[in-house]
């Protein structure tokens, strides 16, 4: 390609631009003399102007916006940025502020990235693809913008979700960005101040439901099938229903998988396995409630059962394990109406609210996903240090803005004895002379493994025992400092590295039950080191 590209046309070439790296000799084969300033800067030098612009911003959108736009003139400068000043640079580029950005998504429109899927693209999908600038596509992150974290529908201003996604891919667990590809299935929107904004740029129409959207779904997924065969599917910020529908209605015949309802899940799941380590307590004797009974707390129910079976518990004993509460206060057998994939779990006690609930079951582990921020009142979380010397809340929701109750809330409100762990990040919290190190329960623990995993592999089919391995994987990979501080998941700088461990937890699923597309070598860590794409000059 740098045979190729020349001169001006290098330089605005994403993807190969080096920009004052070039050195003296390349400058001259590539046309370059005179387009750039004399001075030759490695790639090191160049991080420490990039961090001095993106530290020089007002705001974390701006900061957002900068870190877009040195996407798009210098790939490998932005990842290797990425990369190495993560924990301070994740959140800028995802949670929490990709939030904002999908809110401002039109406002702050540049350049296009990824690639848009409309009504008026039906039957044409197949030849759309022949757009995409590449062949070999590994790994797709597609949403349909109807539950953007927790700001509902965003329409096509939710394409900053899958953008995102792909850049932690990239980032955690080395995917090639030529091998990723964020998709916007843009087919409508509820939103009607969206729809009368003269500056939305996506399809200005009621949402699509029912067959009308089943059969463009369709064929999307079979356009993937005969485009990018290899391609892995990620399901991402779809409401609830559709959530579920699209993953019972594909995930037994393609590559695919629902990071809202099986990364949640799975990144959950390791959180109360490491948190054993500080309470020492069985896992298979713990009380788990959920507050929310959407995809994500569903999700996170569903891999439990599996996992507390695992653990030696009848399909009864299990469900006794688990309660649900909602809106209307505890969910129990006696309520008329119960969505059907909650049934199960419907406790036998009579109705009462959240915070009495607490004090009948005493669950040791408190988790929302409900997408409302202060859904953990004070009430709650100290009933729960009434019953547990260490109660486990775990506020999944995300952005900050909509958790269920802040890291210092939780600490204080338990007299400092919470476990906490949270979807968004948040600071440490200094309360008398001790310093508490809230851990980030983000699902970029786990999703970015999985699709290694499965790349390595080639696996046909991402099932259960992955999910299930990979929360044990991470759980394993909390250090005992970490476990001494009180955080349940590693610090987030060596999410590289649990990345690489559940891909190999992946790969030898994959040849044990049959599903793997290639002969996998004994040196499985060599293989699917070698896989990943280290940015550099």
């Amino acid at each position: 390609m740098m045979k190729i590209v020349r001169g001006r046309a290098l330089l605005n070439d994403p993807a190969h631009n080096k920009s004052t790296a070039f050195s003296l000799e390349e400058r001259d084969r590539y046309g370059l003399q005179g387009l750039l300033p004399y001075s030759v800067t490695d790639i090191k030098k160049q991080q420490q102007r990039v961090l001095a612009h993106l530290r020089s911003k007002a705001s974390n959108l701006e900061k957002y916006v900068y870190l877009n736009d040195l996407l798009e003139r210098n790939q490998r400068l932005f990842y290797r940025t990425l990369i190495d000043h993560i924990g301070e640079i994740m959140p800028l580029v995802y949670t929490p502020t990709v939030g904002e950005a999908c809110t401002k998504f039109t406002q702050i429109f540049r350049k296009p990235q990824g690639f848009y899927i409309t009504p008026a693209d039906r039957g044409k999908v197949l030849s759309r693809f022949e757009n995409w600038p590449e062949n070999d596509v590994r790994i797709i992150v597609v949403t349909d913008g109807e539950r953007i974290l927790g700001l509902g529908d965003l329409g096509a201003n939710g394409m900053g979700i899958p953008i995102g996604k792909m850049a932690l891919y990239v980032a955690c667990a080395g995917i090639h960005p030529d091998h990723c590809m964020p998709v916007m299935l843009d087919v409508g929107t509820g939103n009607q101040a969206l729809r009368d904004d003269p500056l939305y740029l996506g399809y200005p129409y009621p949402r699509l439901t029912g067959q009308d959207y089943l059969s463009l779904v369709d064929e999307f997924v079979e356009a993937v099938q005969y485009k990018f065969p290899d391609a892995l599917i990620q399901f991402e910020d779809f409401s609830s229903q559709n959530a579920f529908t699209l993953l019972d209605r594909y995930v037994g015949s393609i590559r695919c998988f629902n990071d809202d309802i099986q990364g949640t899940a799975a990144v959950t799941l390791a959180g109360i396995h490491a948190s054993c380590r500080i309470t020492r307590k069985t896992f298979s004797k713990q009380k788990i409630m959920l507050l929310g009974t959407g995809s994500a707390a569903t999700g996170i129910a569903g891999l439990l059962l599996s996992a507390f079976r695992k653990a030696g518990l009848s399909e009864a004993e299990a469900r006794s394990q688990i309660s649900f509460v909602d809106r209307q206060g505890l969910v129990v057998v006696a309520r008329e109406k119960i969505k059907p994939r909650i049934q199960p779990f419907a406790s036998e006690h009579t109705a009462m609210d959240f915070v009495n609930a607490i004090a009948v079951i005493q669950p040791d582990v408190l988790i929302g996903a409900t997408g409302t921020a202060g859904a953990f009142s004070e009430a709650a979380i100290r009933t729960m240090a009434q019953y547990q010397e260490h109660p486990v809340i775990i506020a999944l929701s995300n952005p900050t803005s909509h958790t269920e109750c802040t890291a210092e809330q939780a600490y204080r409100w338990s007299g400092g004895r919470a476990i906490f762990a949270s979807g968004s990040p948040f600071a440490p919290v200094v309360l008398g002379e001790r310093c508490y190190y809230p851990a980030q329960g983000n699902n970029v623990y786990v999703y970015p493994g999985i699709g290694l995993g499965v790349m390595a592999s080639q696996a046909r089919l991402v099932i259960e025992r992955m999910f299930l391995a990979a929360a044990e994987e991470l759980a394993n990979q909390v250090t005992t400092a970490e476990i001494e501080r009180g955080s349940i998941y590693p610090d987030l700088t060596r999410v590289r590295a649990v990345s690489l461990r559940i891909a190999i937890r992946v790969c030898q699923i994959a040849c044990q039950e049959g599903l793997a597309g290639v002969k996998l070598p004994d040196d499985l860590e060599t293989h699917v080191r070698a896989l990943m794409y280290e940015p550099d000059y």
